[in-house]
């Protein structure tokens, strides 16, 4: 994937030269190693502070919503899923947007890497295969396939979905891939021991709404945490707010979410909240055959009605 990154800035350089976009969306080299951070392109000059590498796993549709320029946005498999529901759902036009696709084999964690390092990591650096990190006397090379994102090591949507341009040839998709092992392991669990879980899961939030300002599917002019009139759920820390805020949450991306890891990449307390999306996500590809952002010519299933929809959930 390292080599990607001379295409996008042909490509990047290419578009606002032409006057085709008015920005282009992608990443810059962060602040702190691991650490890139979105940046909006506006003139061919500045083309060159872009980079590619595999610390650019934050979701770039979070920066789509409701804008009214023409953008061009570099987009992985999971971020080009999400921009087909943001047209779907009309947050965006489909001619406002230059989509500039990125084959993917995976973004790291940085927590899984920082849990390895002997100190503060001062430096990072990859090869195609490794992650080097070095630090105030330590230096490891780790092997990059054993420090991905959970949601990469089981993706099966690498290559975008919709483009306008491929920056290179598309990867191998994964198969076989056992997508989900931890819901089935919590769905095996009596009542009893799936409250513990989800209570212990949830006790360490500190309701700073990271992973909801992280996500592109939370987009709600004003979140149901956020009204007062009425008001859906308290603002303190008791477990009951804390519990409502993350299942609620996750029911308003049922049928929308693509695993595409932004809630827990975000989560400063590193709380695996994508259990409950993934959940959702077993259930609508089991009742409806539907996984979220493969179509434009479809919508979600919570978002249409049939008469023969599955209901032999419902108890």
């Amino acid at each position: 994937m390292l080599s990607y990154i001379d295409k996008i800035k042909e490509i990047s350089r290419r578009l606002l030269k032409e006057a085709k976009v008015d920005m282009v969306i992608g990443f810059r080299k962060g602040t702190v190693p691991m650490m890139n951070e979105p940046c909006f392109v506006k003139t061919a000059e500045e083309v060159d502070h872009l980079v590619w590498d595999s610390n650019c796993g934050i979701n770039l549709a979070n920066y789509l919503t409701n804008r009214t320029e023409k953008i061009g946005i570099i987009a992985k498999g999971c971020d080009s899923r999400n921009i087909v529901t943001h047209i779907i759902e009309n947050k965006i036009k489909r001619d406002q947007v230059v989509i500039i696709g990125v084959p993917c084999k995976g973004m790291i964690d940085r927590h899984k890497i920082e849990a390895m390092a002997e100190g503060e990591i001062q430096e990072v650096f990859e090869t195609d295969d490794n992650i080097h990190i070095k630090g105030d006397g330590f230096e490891k090379t780790l092997d990059k396939e054993e420090v991905l994102q959970q949601n990469c090591v089981i993706c099966v949507h690498r290559n975008p979905v919709i483009y306008d341009e491929l920056v290179a040839d598309e990867v191998k998709e994964q198969a076989d891939v056992a997508r989900y092992e931890d819901v089935h392991h919590i769905e095996a669990m009596s009542p009893d021991e799936k409250w513990d879980f989800f209570e212990d899961l949830l006790s360490t939030c500190i309701r700073c709404y990271a992973c909801r300002n992280a996500c592109p599917l939370c987009y709600c002019p004003t979140c149901f945490v956020d009204e007062s009139r009425p008001q859906w759920v308290g603002k303190s820390q008791d477990p009951t707010d804390i519990r409502t805020f993350h299942f609620l949450r996750a029911y308003h991306c049922a049928g929308r979410c693509t695993d595409c890891g932004a809630c827990e990449r975000a989560c400063p307390m590193g709380i695996k909240v994508r259990l409950l999306t993934k959940k959702l996500e077993k259930d609508c590809l089991e009742l409806f055959d539907w996984e979220a952002g493969l179509t434009l010519e479809k919508r979600p299933p919570l978002d249409t009605y049939r008469p023969d929809d599955p209901d032999e959930f419902i108890k």
